[in-house]
């Protein structure tokens, strides 16, 4: 521990052989974090200066591309520092708020898919009553919520986890988060683990709920309907629901990595932690640009445009 002006620092013990391939490593994330500025901020672009996407669709399309770029914001560029550093160290009032804004990233992760998932609902099913039920006040509304309340879910919890004492100044992973802090704490943790299981079954499970149930409904219409409707549904609902799988897995398989004992070399542990920010990001822009007509052909005029310049 390093306590400079009553600030206690962690190290952040997770590197594995890092002076052997501390080249090689930033090189890899540093072109990753381009990748994903770059595919998120092109796809966004597209959304914001076409009239025609100004729907409620592609909003929550931009809303969830923008909270991919927050979440990667939160991580690459510390972990670019450390890297290079010949230390790896965070100060704690650090550490909270870089534990808080990755769960308030997965936490808008799946608010934001459920709120695309009651979109192609009512598109769908309730066709006739759209226009009155997603309205741009609701749209707004459920961006409002999407944000608030994963802030006051996972805001509580950091306040917990900031009144443990520390018994130890080692976290043996890459990035900060609320149950490495509190596995390093003294003292009786009950209270802070059983809000964390609550605000992580209750962060995943009813939206788990809802898209099946959602996804259901869309399912039974449309093998009721055309092959030219079930053509156009699986356009806009396909890239969601691949989506919305591949967020949970990896959510799920890091919540039972970190909590669960197991065998696990490190390497995959290490590997397993960052998916979240490295799969989502990169894999969203890519899934909405191509499977999405609208937004796809937007893409081909603007590179098409470049290129004749």
């Amino acid at each position: 521990m390093d306590v400079h002006y009553n600030i206690t620092y962690l190290i952040l013990g997770g590197h594995v052989q890092l002076s052997k391939y501390r080249y090689l490593y930033f090189s890899i994330t540093f072109l990753l974090f381009i990748l994903i500025i770059c595919s998120n901020t092109i796809v966004l672009y597209v959304i914001y200066v076409h009239e025609s996407l100004h729907k409620s669709m592609y909003i929550f399309v931009a809303a969830l591309l923008m909270n991919a770029l927050f979440g990667s914001i939160t991580i690459y560029p510390k972990l670019l520092v450390d890297l290079l550093s010949a230390t790896q160290t965070i100060s704690r009032p650090a550490c909270r708020l870089q534990s808080f804004l990755i769960y308030l990233y997965a936490g808008c992760e799946f608010t934001l898919l459920s709120a695309m998932a009651f979109d192609r609902y009512v598109s769908i099913c309730r066709p006739l009553q759209y226009h009155s039920l997603v309205r741009t006040k609701t749209v707004k509304l459920i961006l409002a919520f999407a944000f608030c309340v994963p802030t006051c879910k996972i805001g509580i919890g950091v306040i917990l986890t900031s009144q443990i004492e520390l018994c130890k100044f080692v976290l043996m992973r890459i990035t900060c988060d609320n149950y490495s802090l509190v596995k390093v704490g003294c003292g009786d943790s009950s209270v802070i683990s059983v809000y964390g299981f609550f605000v992580m079954v209750f962060s995943i499970v009813p939206h788990l709920i809802f898209i099946v149930f959602s996804y259901t409904r869309i399912l039974i219409i449309c093998l009721r309907s055309s092959r030219d409707f079930r053509r156009g549904a699986l356009n806009t609902c396909l890239p969601h629901l691949v989506i919305f799988l591949n967020f949970t897995l990896i959510v799920m398989f890091e919540v039972i990595q970190n909590r669960i004992p197991s065998g696990i070399p490190h390497i995959v542990r290490l590997i397993v932690s960052l998916l979240y920010v490295v799969i989502p990001p990169l894999f969203n822009p890519l899934m909405y640009g191509f499977k999405m007509q609208a937004i796809y052909q937007r893409l081909v005029a603007l590179f098409k445009r470049n290129n004749s310049i």
